[in-house]
This record gives structure tokens, sequence and C-alpha cells, in this order.
């Protein structure tokens, strides 16, 4: 992919409006695989943005988003649809980022017209896989607000949602950094694929606890009935934050689990070769972020409060960063950080 200074701005002012946590690792990657990666989280964070304008009837937005989605299964891209997209979509985006993205789209795919055909496949694999998540989100969850509250049914319908929006993404990296990183060529695809699968399904899970408050609001609960019904719980028993200390047994359940999957990161980032320095940083600040996140979830008293929004402050950011940094993420140096967050976030 040529690096034009409009594909500069695209790729790096753009995205730091519209994620500026995934852009710290993003803008850490090194040359030659950081603008695929970057332009496929434009197309993901596009999808996204489609699915989750609430101002616009759900059949319409279902429509929008297999009108996108089609664009990486036909030979050539469908200009009027992407058109369509933007007129339909840009007036009643609420963040001026993503108002941005959708205005931009049109340079997105002109960019990956730019890419290689071996990207452009790895990119379409991808967009056919992650929207699967996205159009679950719409099908699944019928209501808008907590009076129209939802749930998933089973672990089995969790862990198939987090694999379509979180876990794909870590098959898909490990694709796209094999491709182009000579150093990689030791890897088996086919195994660090499904460890990175794990990775990102950790990230998705540490996601939905730390927003179930929020998602309640809008009709979405992300716990599977089956796990409350365990602790005598039903979705809507969520919604009284007077219920944490009855709904903690299930939290713990879900930090565990998203615990096991981030453990399996851990690995996934260990086996990356201590030469590719900036890849060994990607994977190593996510997991470590999510760490912190999942550790102030445990604990929190307003966990169920809608209006409470918890995660790292910067200061956690900066120093995760600074000391994975400093050490040229050195293995001995971050897994001691990595093991002792572990014990911290134990429920005991």
């Amino acid at each position: 992919m040529n690096t034009l200074p409009a594909t500069d701005e695209l790729l790096h002012d753009i995205l730091k409006q519209v994620s500026r946590s995934f852009y710290l690792t993003l803008n850490v990657l090194p040359v030659g695989v950081r603008d695929q990666m970057g332009l496929s989280y434009l197309f993901a964070r596009a999808a996204d943005t489609i699915a989750d304008t609430d101002l616009i009837d759900r059949a319409q937005r279902l429509k929008y988003l297999n009108q996108f989605r089609t664009q990486f299964t036909t030979a050539g891209i469908d200009w009027n649809a992407i058109r369509e997209i933007q007129t339909a979509l840009i007036p009643h985006q609420k963040d001026s980022g993503e108002s941005i993205l959708l205005q931009r789209l049109e340079d997105c795919f002109k960019l990956y017209e730019a890419c290689s055909i071996g990207d452009q496949e790895r990119i379409q694999w991808l967009m056919e896989v992650l929207p699967m998540g996205m159009e679950m989100d719409l099908t699944r969850f019928a209501g808008e607000s907590s009076s129209q509250l939802t749930a998933l049914s089973t672990l089995d319908e969790l862990d198939r949602y987090t694999y379509y929006v979180a876990g794909c993404v870590g098959e898909f990296w490990t694709r796209m950094v094999c491709a182009h990183r000579p150093t990689m060529a030791n890897w088996n695809i086919p195994e660090m694929s499904a460890i990175g699968v794990r990775f990102g399904k950790g990230l998705q899970l540490t996601n939905i606890v730390k927003d179930i408050a929020r998602d309640l609001q809008n009709g979405r609960c992300y716990v599977p009935e089956s796990l409350l019904a365990e602790a005598g719980l039903t979705p809507a028993h969520l919604l009284i934050e007077a219920n944490l200390p009855r709904f903690r047994p299930v939290l713990y359940q879900l930090i565990g689990l998203a615990m096991d999957h981030l453990d399996q990161g851990w690995i996934y980032t260990m086996a990356i070769p201590v030469s590719e320095i900036r890849q060994r940083l990607a994977c190593m600040w996510p997991i470590l972020l999510a760490g912190e996140t999942l550790k102030r979830v445990a604990v929190a008293p307003d966990l169920l409060n809608p209006a409470v929004n918890i995660k790292a402050p910067r200061s956690v950011v900066y120093r995760a960063v600074a000391l994975t940094s400093f050490t040229c993420a050195n293995a001995f140096v971050a897994t001691t950080y990595w093991d002792s967050l572990r014990k911290q976030i134990s429920p005991a």
C-alpha cells in the first residue's frame, strides 16, 4: 500500500478521532502492516456505526449493513451504494469522529483498491465475518431501551457473539502480520490464529462486563440467561443497582472466562519473536489495560449504574506504556506486571 499524505490523514488523524485507545495499539505496529490494520479498523468502525445509528429503523440499518458488506464480495465497488449509505447516515451521527469517517468512506475504499490482492482477500474475509456480530445485535436484541430488555440465552451464544465481534480479529491479525513480517515465517498460522481468537474474545468480554449497565439501558444483556438463572436472577434484576451483590458470582464467572482468554493472549504475545518489539507492544498494551479494567470491574460498587464509566485512568495507561516501551517489551518485566494483575483480579 502506498503511503501518501492523504493516507496519513485518513489512517492516523481520523483513526485517532474514532478510537484513541485502539489508535495507540495500531500506531505502534511496524511499517508494512500498520496501514492495512488501520484501514481494516476503519471499515470495522464504519460497519459498527451503520449498525448503531439508532435514529434509523432497524430494517434500514440491516439493509445498509448488508449493502456495505457486499462491497467486499463483488468484483468492483458500487460507488452509488456507498453514497447512498453516506446520504442516509451522516445526518444522524452524534459523534463527530464517526461522522467524518462516513464522509471519508469513499476514500477508504480507494485505499482498499490500492491494496495488494492478498491484503484485499484478508480484509474481505474479515468484513464477511465481523458484521455478523453487528447483524446479531440488530436481530437478537429487539429493543432500544431497558423497557425492551433481551438477553443472550447461553454461554455458547455469548461465545459465538464474541467470536464474530472480536475473536475473528485475532485470526485476521495473525494472517496479516504473518504475510508481511518475515520474522513470523516459523509461526504455525492455524494454531496461532486459534490462540489469536481467544485473545480477541478476552478483550471483548472485558468490554462486556465493563459496559454492562449502559448496554442494559439500550435493551441488550450480553450476560446469558442460563448464568443468571443459576444465581436466581433475570436480566431485569440487573437494572436494579441494589442487586449487584447477588450478581457478583455471575460477574466473577465472566471475569474468570475473560482472564482465561487473556492468558491465551499473553501466550500469543510471548510467542512473537523478541526482535518484533513493536508487534509485542501492540499486543501487550491491550492485554495489560484489559487487566487493569477487570481489576476495577471486579470491585466496583457501582457497576450497575449506567452513569458510571469504569476504566483504567490515563496515568495507569501511561505507566503500562512507559514500562513496556522503556524495557523494549522485555518478557520478564511485562510478565511480572501481568502476573501481578492476575493476582489482584482474583475474586477472592
